[in-house]
């Protein structure tokens, strides 16, 4: 009896727990990501989750696009955003105040930190 009420109970925390990282990504975050060419780029990341879905924007100076192909797995989300016809594919795990976030330049691959930006 124990079994089956235990089961149930712990689908639903682990449910709400995903819900919670998904509400949490949700909104505007900065950052700041070297490209391979040594160049150091500030960039902005407008997220909407809904459910396993992830939409939004990517801005930096040279304009801003659309995030496509989200989706969201637990802690973990994936996307890619197209510049000038070269799509470039974002892997990133949200933690409790920050995402980390790795990007694909066509086979070489950067790693930077995303902060949530707080001002109004």
């Amino acid at each position: 009896m124990k079994k089956k009420l235990l089961i149930p109970i712990a689908f639903f925390a682990c449910l709400l727990l995903i819900m919670a990282v998904v509400d949490g990504l949700t909104g505007k975050w900065k950052g700041s990501l070297k490209t391979p060419d040594g160049n150091e780029l500030p960039v902005t990341y407008n997220f909407k989750a809904d459910g396993t879905t992830l939409t939004g924007t990517a801005e930096s100076p040279a304009g801003s696009v659309t995030i496509d192909n989200g989706k969201i797995t637990g802690d973990t989300f994936t996307f890619k955003v197209t510049v000038d016809g070269n799509d470039y594919p974002h892997k990133g795990k949200m933690y409790a105040d920050s995402c980390g976030m790795d990007v694909d330049f066509g086979g070489q691959s950067t790693h930077f930190t995303l902060r949530r930006d707080t001002t109004k």
